[in-house]
């Protein structure tokens, strides 16, 4: 196993761990764990990490928002702790450099997938609650959490079906491509398209959060002014 920088990792997250093999084990990746003959990995620290993450989310917004029902609760929930917010928390602070995986992964871009990041993401929070408690935790979260200057309900979906159908006179459509990952940690993998031209590709731990990412791709293609030259109308 290489060497970890462990005090690199922890001055990026601003956690002094207690247990070297608790952080190791958050960021070993599954096929580094096979390839080395079956060291632990982070999938059950994933799951852990999910619901500390889910849980300090929800009472974070019931203290910030308290004039606002559970129903827009809920959609600001799903915007924060959605698969694109931990991509961009897990770049900032540089987790993917810091990564165990196989040759193989490491070969075909793994330390920049955001599907790795994501879940590395959530398995570092499960080892911080069990390495420091709750409370640590906690801050960690929210650290992130209130860089949020301005939370919008934002329905990608709605947005692109309204410029597909008034430009083109057709819905666009979602098609799955992929499901992985265990029960408890569903990936799936989303492409939108419009006469059968491929416009966005998402992914997310349920099929609506997947085809909101895909949407949310193809409107950056929009804003871009690709839609075009991608659907062979130019």
């Amino acid at each position: 196993m290489p060497p970890l920088d462990s005090a690199g990792l922890e001055k990026s997250i601003r956690v002094k761990f207690k247990s070297a093999k608790l952080l190791e084990e958050a960021i070993t990746h599954k096929s580094f764990a096979v390839e080395k003959g079956g060291k632990p990995f982070n999938e059950r620290l994933e799951f852990l990490g999910d619901s500390i993450l889910a849980a300090v989310t929800a009472h974070w917004l019931f203290k910030r928002y308290p004039d606002d029902d559970e129903g827009v609760l809920s959609k600001i929930k799903s915007q924060l702790v959605s698969r694109a917010s931990l991509i961009v928390w897990a770049r900032e602070i540089k987790l993917g450099r810091y990564l165990f995986m196989s040759v193989g992964e490491e070969a075909t871009g793994g330390r920049d997938r955001d599907s790795l990041l994501a879940n590395a993401f959530e398995a570092l929070i499960g080892a911080i609650f069990l390495d420091q408690g709750f409370p640590k935790a906690q801050r960690f979260i929210v650290r992130f959490l209130s860089k949020k200057k301005r939370l919008v309900e934002t329905d990608h979906k709605s947005k692109l079906q309204e410029f597909i159908q008034k430009r083109y006179k057709i819905p666009p459509q979602y098609l799955l491509v992929e499901e992985s990952g265990p029960d408890h940690a569903k990936l799936f993998h989303m492409e939108v398209r419009v006469r059968r031209r491929l416009l966005g590709e998402g992914e997310g731990h349920s099929k609506e959060e997947a085809e909101q990412a895909a949407a949310y791709q193809a409107l950056k293609e929009i804003r871009a002014h690709k839609l075009d030259k991608k659907m062979g109308l130019d």
